[in-house]
């Protein structure tokens, strides 16, 4: 099927179809939030959580992503981890 990013919607039939928008985007932005914020040790392993998070649903979703979607989710990781490594003490 050829990706369509004008297309509606549709709800999914996953574990998190269930999961408000609203609480998942407060979920994100606090593990992010508190690691920035937290450094050292305990900052890194909540960026960690998200970002085994984030690999996880790339890992659901890549074989329905096109290749630019692809492209800028690894982005994604990729900085993610460089946040991870930068609040790192030392």
């Amino acid at each position: 099927m050829p990706y369509d990013p004008k297309r509606t919607l549709i709800p999914g039939r996953g574990p998190l179809a269930k999961v408000p928008p609203l609480l998942a985007f407060l979920l994100v932005a606090g593990l992010f939030a508190g690691g920035v914020l937290l450094r050292g040790v305990l900052g890194a392993s909540l960026l960690v959580v998200l970002l085994l998070g984030v690999l996880a649903l790339l890992a659901a979703t890549w074989r329905t992503l096109p290749p630019a979607a692809r492209v800028l989710r690894v982005l994604v990781v990729l900085v993610l981890v460089a946040v991870a490594i930068s609040v790192l003490p030392g």
